[in-house]
């Protein structure tokens, strides 16, 4: 009897180790743990389970400094379809995770790392959800935290610089915020233009995971926000469109304010230089324009950025720290724009 209990237990873990269950993933309610889902061989240890893709972004979205490690999982038998501009479109019962995590010193990420979160977005029949999930201290599993949860964190940043703060894990309807597109919830990060570098659009071409490539598709790449070796503007557009556009966008969150930072925005009023804001409040910071060219002081742009106080700071979700490298990029940009434009 013994002997048939012990088979009993390997042939469960056996299946639960065999691959993501469709059956938890498309559930009406999310799962009360990470591990229920089946994404990885060993949750703790972030090794994916079968047909689970690890992947990275050109520009990932700042978050405190956090340092991210993402997963795709799509059903067998299907794929994305190519979207030029837009997020790849996903089918029902893709799940995207992003784990994110800290070490004592960020100046080395991978040593004595650890998670304090990992967020899903799935596309269930109905549409996608987010659910968030919180890893517990001994590192071995997330629980399900639909109201979110605020985390100490003590570490060193990327400059050397000692950093002591509170960690906000988003509510699930926070979530939803960031991630809107009219009336849907839509992924933000994985576009093409942001995906398509160091061989890996090829690589998911040949796993299957999208359709709809070929040569006569544009398959623009955004330039890496922090390497001088690319021009300034190019680099400061591509920092906007993944830090500010999921809501500056004509169907986002953001939309009634009139500045739109999308990497396709030509429109100079939009991106908002001399730009007027729409409703003058103390978000304004008592100043006239978005983008003053030649002169980041008097810009909204730099001031909401810099900022870290709730009303003000943009964006306005995601963060508790102001993102160093990213202000000294914008400030840089607007401030080498010919004076002439004011």
């Amino acid at each position: 009897m013994r002997y048939l209990i012990l088979c009993a237990i390997f042939l469960l873990t056996a299946c639960n180790k065999s691959g993501p269950d469709m059956q938890v993933i498309l559930a009406d309610k999310p799962a009360p743990t990470l591990a229920d889902y089946g994404f990885f061989k060993d949750v703790s240890a972030n090794i994916p389970a079968k047909r689970v893709q690890a992947y990275d972004l050109v520009n990932p979205l700042f978050t405190d400094y956090a340092d991210k490690h993402r997963f795709v999982f799509i059903p067998q038998g299907k794929s994305a379809q190519y979207h030029a501009v837009d997020a790849l479109e996903f089918p029902v019962g893709t799940v995207l995770v992003k784990t994110f995590g800290y070490a004592p010193d960020m100046r080395t990420p991978m040593v004595d790392a650890y998670k304090v979160e990992t967020r899903l977005l799935i596309h269930k029949k109905d549409g996608w959800i987010a659910a968030p999930y919180v890893w517990n201290k001994e590192q071995t599993e997330a629980n399900y935290a639909p109201i979110g949860a605020r985390l100490q964190i003590q570490t060193i940043a990327p400059d050397g610089k000692n950093l002591d703060f509170t960690y906000g894990v988003p509510n699930a309807n926070q979530c939803k915020t960031c991630h809107q597109s009219g009336h849907d919830v839509l992924p933000i990060g994985p576009k093409v233009r942001n995906l398509n570098h160091n061989g890996q659009l090829d690589l998911w071409y040949e796993k299957g995971l999208i359709r709809g490539l070929s040569v006569d598709l544009p398959t623009t790449t955004v330039p890496p926000a922090q390497d001088i070796s690319f021009p300034l503007n190019a680099r400061a557009r591509a920092y906007l469109d993944i830090n500010c556009a999921h809501c500056h966008k004509p169907d986002g969150s953001a939309s009634n304010s009139g500045l739109m930072l999308e990497w396709g925005e030509t429109d100079r009023t939009r991106i908002g230089i001399n730009k007027h804001p729409t409703a003058a409040g103390r978000g304004s910071g008592g100043l006239l324009t978005v983008i003053t060219p030649g002169n980041p002081d008097t810009s909204i742009m730099v001031h909401r950025m810099q900022s870290v106080e709730p009303g003000i700071a943009m964006p306005e979700l995601g963060r508790t720290l102001a993102h160093k490298e990213g202000v000294a990029l914008i400030r840089e940009w607007i401030a080498e724009m010919p004076v002439k434009d004011n």
